[in-house]
């Protein structure tokens, strides 16, 4: 009995954790975008710093680089956006929406206004 008690520890402890395939917690309720499918970019924004996501609701960013902008989160005083990373060469990395800190980045272009109050829902945070 002790031998697989063991054993089991030993897998669980092995087998590697993924946050993929899941829901993770909301980062707000609402968010504001150009249109009720958020599928209009607000505003282009260029990074002023690096930032390296510490869950897979974020999106890794580099310094320099350009960001479409489609969602601002609205409940906790406008912290976290939703876009995507447009590299300095199309294609060169994977088009992903994801979240970020809205302090990471200056507004270069306003493309849209952000009037139209959307909630949120299990998938604007899931894992995937």
């Amino acid at each position: 009995m002790p031998c697989k008690l063991w054993l089991v520890l030993s897998l669980w402890l092995v087998l590697p954790t993924s946050e993929a395939g899941r829901q993770m917690p909301k980062l707000s309720d609402k968010k504001l975008c150009a249109d009720s499918e958020c599928s209009h970019p607000i505003l282009i924004a260029r990074a002023l710093q690096d930032y390296y996501p510490g869950d897979c609701r974020f999106i890794p960013i580099r310094q320099g680089q350009l960001i479409y902008v489609y969602a601002m989160l609205k409940d906790r005083g406008n912290l976290f956006w939703a876009g995507s990373v447009q590299d300095s060469y199309y294609g060169q990395q994977e088009a992903r929406i994801g979240h970020f800190p809205s302090s990471i980045v200056e507004e270069t272009h306003p493309l849209m206004p952000a009037s139209t109050e959307v909630k949120t829902t299990k998938w604007d945070f899931y894992c995937n």
